[in-house]
Formats: structure tokens, sequence, C-alpha cells
């Protein structure tokens, strides 16, 4: 059939088929401070808010880029080994995740790891590598 798709030029299947690998690289890296790429992502988000109040999981999810179910899965994992704390906010609907000390350890840890993981990535994307990371800004933006 000469309208079947080529999914060699689907934008959506190679994009998803070089996360997929790229997190491998992470997850590889990650491995010494027992932590997966998405946990370390998770961490970093939360260290680099500037308040020890917590962050709104609703704010925390689109800061993730990820909705409300699968941020609470993924949540489930560091609150379990005590990464992070999740109480009530203000309002009691309201659920706001606080990095605990456990999880600025933990990412202090991890964090040189990643730096090693993230040159092995910038060395494979060779001199594009800005412009490469302009692109994966640009289409999570979309």
């Amino acid at each position: 059939m000469p309208n079947e798709p080529n999914f060699g030029d689907c934008s959506c299947f190679n994009l998803r088929r070089a996360a997929r690998r790229v997190t491998q690289v992470y997850d590889h890296a990650l491995v010494p401070a027992g932590l997966k790429a998405t946990q370390f992502s998770l961490l970093a988000v939360l260290k680099g808010h500037k308040t020890d109040e917590g962050i709104a999981m609703t704010r925390l999810a689109e800061k993730l880029g990820m909705d409300r179910t699968t941020l609470t899965r993924n949540l489930a994992v560091v609150e379990r080994d005590g990464l992070v704390k999740i109480r009530t906010g203000d309002d009691p609907r309201s659920r706001l995740v606080v990095l605990t000390q456990a999880g600025r350890t933990a990412f202090e840890k991890a964090a040189p790891l990643w730096f090693k993981a993230q040159a092995e990535l910038a060395r494979n994307i060779g001199a594009d590598q800005k412009e490469f990371l302009e692109l994966t800004r640009r289409l999570a933006a979309i």
C-alpha cells in the first residue's frame, strides 16, 4: 500500500525513541546514586524551588511537563524513600511537595553523575548541542 506511514520519517516515533535512549543514558549514569532520571529531575526542580514551604503538585506537574497522575506515581517512589514529603496546603484540597534533607543529600550525590551523563550526551550531539537544546526547549513549549 503506497500510503502506509514510514515511521522512519515520523517525528513522534523518532522523538520518543530518542527520548527513551537518552533516558537510558541518564538512568545508567545515576545507578550509583540509586536514582532514575525521572526521580533526579523531580528532585532538581524541587531543589530549584526557592522556598521550604513546598510547591503545589499542579505547579510541579507543569514544571515537569507531565500530568498529575504521572506525577503522583513518580512521587510515590521518592516519598517512600523519604526524599520528599507531601503535605496539605492552606486549602485542604491542595497538596504541597517538599524536598527533605534526605532528598537534598540524594540530589547532591547524584549531581556529579548527572553532569557526566550530560557531558556524554554533549559529546554524542557534537557541535550542534546549543541548537539541539534550543530545539528541545521549543518542542517542550508546544
